[in-house]
């Protein structure tokens, strides 16, 4: 049975930095890109940070880049998200994903091109 499970989610104040951590089980994922996307309270989920299956590319929304880093072990199965300096607008439930597809050579920031998800994290960011 696959299953994907988030953990580092929590409250932090503005300015602060937290560490996501999404481990795989059931099945290997290294030849699948990996994405994290966030849903924040009556808002549709949207894409943050996305990384290919080598771990060579990474992909950021406009609204996170240069203050998160995806990253990925794929020995260990697991996909992180740092963030740093975090802003209120970063609350949101926090969501790994796995692509459907073989080694996909571009990223998606669809959530319909992701086959398996986890069960979300919460991250609060207080002002």
């Amino acid at each position: 049975q696959v299953q994907l499970v988030e953990s580092g989610g929590g409250l932090v104040q503005a300015g602060g930095s937290l560490r996501l951590s999404c481990a795989a089980s059931g099945r290997s994922f290294s030849d699948y890109a990996m994405g994290w996307f966030r849903q924040a309270p009556g808002k549709e989920r949207e894409f943050a940070a996305g990384i290919s299956w080598s771990g060579s590319s990474t992909y950021y929304a406009d609204s996170v880049k240069g203050r998160f880093t995806i990253s990925r072990d794929n020995a260990k199965n697991t996909v992180y998200l740092q963030m740093n300096s975090m802003k209120p607008e970063d609350t949101a439930v926090y969501f790994c994903a796995v692509s459907s597809v073989y080694r996909r050579s571009d990223y998606s920031l669809k959530v319909t091109d992701y086959a398996y998800w986890g069960q979300g994290t919460q991250v609060t960011v207080s002002s």
